[in-house]
């Protein structure tokens, strides 16, 4: 979670997309307000203050209309001051639907009108909430700059409110980084600062992300007392969001415990409340945590129907951590229903999820050492002025006298900046270093993903250009009789038997260097001289493809001895012009299209199981080849092609140009 609140919004889970709609109710509320209204300050500053407490009630839309009226009075009235603290209002209301672009545009608005009349509250106030919408982004760097400049504000007008509230969203940015000895910290100083000023809101928020640290580090009795008060003062004051926010983080407390009872029944209580402000984020996620309990009480079928509404609620949201635990969950209660196909459609789709977060928190690892260097700097730097400060003060007040007491004690204190410096020093080179390690990461990452040359184009520019190529060699396979053979085994058996033949092909495609493009269910599909056109590619995909059967041919052999199904497999390649290249923006996938792809596929589907069938137009290209012997099938009618002159090839035992391995021991 990231933090905003009355000028800085703390611990809110967003709402993207919320599919409200303005009711025959709301518009009558609208028409009262536009229309029967008088046109003053006092009236302006009555708006903001009913709009603001119907924005805490969850009805944006109402506090929208209040809040919109407000700001056109200010304007009419020409009260810079009012129209600042309108857009600050809604931009506040954006934020809470998700809509962060137009909430930075009018937190950015709000400042450049507090900064006409030098409104320095204001303006600190605007600025730590632009960098709380870039911490909640993971943006860590941009989110400390807002915040360093709202600090120097909120010190020099003594602001101890909004003091606080940077405080806390600067230990939420620990949090995150998983130092809680840093986290508690500022969440301690924070707290002192709310008690101080009796802020009731800033308590609650408080006294939640503290509860929710001490739960981190399993100290389970602390963070249910922190939980308990926090909710307490929520319900005091009517705080709907932070109520739910406080009765999910008691479900997964209770939940982490293996107290199912008690966790199930906050979840429902959060899911109750959740539905009255339509607060969908956590209907979402709440949903799913209940479906993943019922899963593991055997209520297979109720936790379907849970787990199905989590996945429809995140895929409008966009939100991949909850859709990854959607499908787990769908994937285990199918798993333990028997049904063999639903289930491992979740478990893939599941594990796709779980690869882009793995990629997102790669991005973020990076941003976080980053941050972690800006504070270091910061902190030297500040260490260095106050002791030139405190120098030249002792100087100037200290008589002759104590002259050389000071030399002494400053000579000390050097010493230990120096070895402070030193150490922070070597800090930052184990940083840089670690830096690098998350780096070459995020590289082998993105390569696993796609081919080195497309990595650094897209890298480069930001986007890749679709390519023409003449001649490029499809290849295909296919599992035959895949749906009766899974039916004979179970979920997990399936996924495992599957993943090892695809691994023994990922390997032969290295050694030959075939680009995998995708798997599709149980089909694989993989293509030479691309994107290096290599003159030696149309040979290298049928050697890579005789290995392939014959890897199947042995595992279909230890199968069998071992009295488990085993896969026969198809296998066609076709060869000519093709365009590659990438399309989308997220999910990055390098694909192939044309006519050549669709035509591999026809050959490979007219193939016979252990054998590895081309097209004549492959034949012909490769027909000198010594290593190499075809067998002509003759004219073999393919759908939506009509007949293709097709040929079996096999390997050339007497040629010596033919490479070999020992497949047994090479994809374990």
């Amino acid at each position: 979670m990231k933090t905003l609140s009355t000028y800085v919004l703390f611990f809110l889970f967003l709402i993207q997309g919320t599919g409200l709609k303005i009711d025959a109710q709301t518009k009558v509320f609208s028409k009262k307000v536009m229309e029967h209204t008088p046109e003053n300050k006092q009236t302006a500053d009555s708006l903001l203050s009913v709009g603001e407490k119907r924005q805490n009630a969850g009805k944006f839309l109402e506090a929208m209309v209040l809040f919109e009226k407000s700001l056109k009075i200010y304007q009419n009235l020409k009260d810079q001051k009012g129209i600042g603290n309108s857009f600050n209002k809604i931009a506040t209301t954006y934020y809470y639907q998700g809509d962060y672009l137009k909430a930075l545009s009018y937190y950015t608005k709000c400042k450049e009108i507090y900064e006409k009349v030098n409104f320095k509250k204001g303006i600190s106030s605007a600025l730590n909430n632009m960098g709380a919408v870039y911490y909640y982004l993971g943006n860590y760097p941009k989110a400390l700059e807002f915040y360093n400049e709202a600090i120097k504000i909120q010190k020099k007008i003594g602001d101890k409110k909004i003091i606080a509230a940077t405080t806390q969203n600067i230990g939420g940015i620990y949090v995150d980084i998983k130092d809680y000895s840093n986290a508690m910290i500022y969440s301690k100083k924070a707290n002192a600062l709310y008690n101080e000023l009796k802020d009731s809101i800033g308590i609650s928020h408080n006294l939640n992300g503290a509860g929710k640290i001490y739960m981190m580090q399993k100290q389970y009795t602390k963070a249910y007392d922190f939980f308990r008060q926090a909710l307490a003062i929520a319900d005091k004051i009517d705080d709907k969001q932070k109520k739910i926010e406080v009765l999910y983080n008691l479900g997964e407390l209770f939940n982490i415990q293996g107290n199912v009872n008690k966790s199930l029944s906050y979840y429902n209580l959060c899911l109750a409340s959740s539905q009255k402000i339509n607060s969908l984020q956590y209907i979402g996620i709440t949903q799913v945590a209940i479906g993943t309990i019922l899963n593991k009480s055997g209520k297979s079928d109720d936790a379907v129907k849970k787990c199905k509404t989590g996945l429809s609620i995140a895929e409008n949201l966009g939100a991949v951590s909850l859709k990854k635990d959607a499908c787990k969950c769908l994937y285990e209660a199918f798993k333990a229903k028997g049904n063999a196909g639903l289930a491992l459609s979740f478990y893939e789709k599941s594990n796709a999820f779980k690869d882009s977060l793995q990629s997102e928190e790669t991005s973020n690892k990076i941003l976080n050492m980053e941050f972690q260097k800006a504070l270091l700097i910061d902190s030297i730097a500040y260490v260095t002025k106050a002791h030139n400060i405190e120098l030249k003060h002792k100087e100037e007040v200290q008589n002759k006298e104590k002259q050389r007491n000071i030399i002494i004690i400053s000579l000390g204190f050097i010493l230990l900046i120096v070895i402070a410096l030193w150490n922070r020093l070597n800090y930052v080179r184990r940083s840089r270093k670690a830096l690098t390690i998350e780096k070459d990461r995020a590289e082998k990452l993105l390569l696993n993903i796609l081919p080195e040359e497309i990595a650094e184009e897209l890298k480069e520019k930001g986007f890749v250009n679709a390519r023409d190529f003449n001649l490029v060699s499809i290849l295909f396979t296919d599992f035959k009789s895949f749906t009766q053979t899974a039916e004979k085994m179970s979920p997990q058996n399936l996924v495992e038997e599957i993943n090892v033949c695809f691994k023994a092909f990922d390997f032969i495609s290295d050694k030959y260097n075939i680009e995998k493009i995708k798997t599709i269910g149980d089909s694989y599909m993989a293509a030479g001289g691309i994107p290096k056109p290599d003159r030696n590619a149309l040979r290298n995909i049928v050697f890579a493809a005789l290995e392939m059967q014959e890897f199947m041919i042995k595992r279909k052999i230890l199968n069998i001895n071992a009295n488990v199904p085993a896969f026969e497999m198809r296998l066609g390649i076709h060869a000519g012009p093709i365009v590659a290249g990438i399309v989308g923006v997220k999910k990055f996938q390098y694909d192939v299209w044309g006519d050549t792809v669709n035509t591999a596929s026809r050959i490979e589907s007219n193939g016979m199981v252990e054998k590895v069938n081309i097209s004549e137009s492959l034949y012909n290209l490769i027909k000198d080849e010594k290593c190499f012997v075809f067998e002509y099938r003759g004219k073999i009618y393919a759908k939506g092609k009509g007949e293709i002159k097709m040929y079996f090839v096999e390997k050339n035992i007497f040629s010596t140009e033919i490479r070999s391995v020992v497949l047994e021991h090479s994809y374990s």
